[in-house]
């Protein structure tokens, strides 16, 4: 599962809770499959309500029905979310997002920052008085945010301090800001991976570059020992979702995908197989024609 060494900022003493978190998170296989369900911060309630979005979207606990019934490797949220939820779900895999922004203040108006919402000492009490499944914990950084240093260095502590509780760090990365031209062109994006890796991110998510897989790559080598996850990216059909994962994952070498509104703007039945159909592309390296047929239910 895992052929890379653990992080020396890994006490001795949580190597084993860390590995256990690992094998959680990616079922054995190295590989992440992060259902996001921190849009409610993100993106107000425009993600949940409107035109092709299923009625029952509209109430936060659908997220947490689609995460207990599918086979995920984390579902990502906020902190109060899951307090408030996670009684009725212990067996989820959770990933505590611990900071998160609006999109009011565009990035037009100012240059985007996003800052620490709770401490890696609440979310150990929270696990601890609760027992509930909490594998690891993730943060956004903007490079090019004329706010950048503030970001790195909270994501630099938080990622040491999960470390130290042997939880999984993901680091949420897009080159955002007024200097920021085009957030989308691969040598930017690669450089940003790298950046996640220098942070000592275990996963950093990004938004996948112009150029398609071939360009990608540039990113999974800079990212080195830090595994990189491509964002699902907005709505699309779920033929062309699953084959452009399956690209990802067989010819740029990423090490999964985080999903949001292409899972839970579904229907409660149509989402759970959805995910599952992402985890076998990304956990049993099946090919797009299976995953299709899983997620029809054949």
């Amino acid at each position: 599962m895992n052929d890379q060494p653990i992080p020396f900022d890994v006490p001795a003493t949580r190597h084993q809770t860390y590995l256990d978190n690992l094998q959680r998170a990616t079922q054995g296989s190295g590989r992440l499959m992060l259902m996001a369900g921190d849009q409610k911060v993100e993106h107000l309630n425009d993600d949940f309500v409107g035109n092709g979005i299923a009625e029952d979207d509209g109430d936060p606990e659908h997220l947490f029905r689609i995460a207990a019934q599918a086979r995920i490797g984390v579902f990502a949220t906020q902190l109060g979310l899951v307090a408030r939820y996670g009684p009725d779900y212990p067996d989820v895999p959770y990933l505590i997002k611990l900071n998160a922004k609006t999109h009011l203040i565009s990035t037009a108006s100012r240059d985007p920052v996003s800052l620490q919402w709770h401490t890696l000492e609440q979310v150990a009490r929270l696990r601890e008085d609760s027992a509930l499944n909490i594998v690891g914990v993730g943060y956004t950084i903007y490079p090019g945010s004329t706010y950048e240093s503030q970001m790195y260095a909270e994501a630099a502590r938080l990622v040491f301090e999960a470390h130290q509780l042997g939880l999984l760090a993901v680091i949420w990365a897009y080159p955002r800001g007024e200097v920021v031209k085009n957030e989308y062109d691969p040598h930017l994006i690669a450089g940003v991976a790298g950046l996640a890796a220098c942070l000592g991110a275990d996963f950093v998510k990004i938004n996948a570059p112009d150029g398609g897989p071939d360009k990608l790559r540039e990113a999974v080598r800079a990212a080195g020992r830090t595994r990189v996850i491509c964002a699902g990216g907005r709505e699309t059909t779920v033929e062309a979702f699953l084959e452009r994962l399956h690209a990802q994952l067989r010819e740029a070498g990423v090490a999964g995908s985080a999903t949001g509104r292409n899972i839970h703007q579904r229907p409660l039945n149509e989402a759970v197989r959805f995910c599952n159909a992402i985890s076998a592309l990304t956990f049993d390296n099946v090919d797009p024609e299976r995953a299709l047929a899983i997620y029809r239910g054949e």
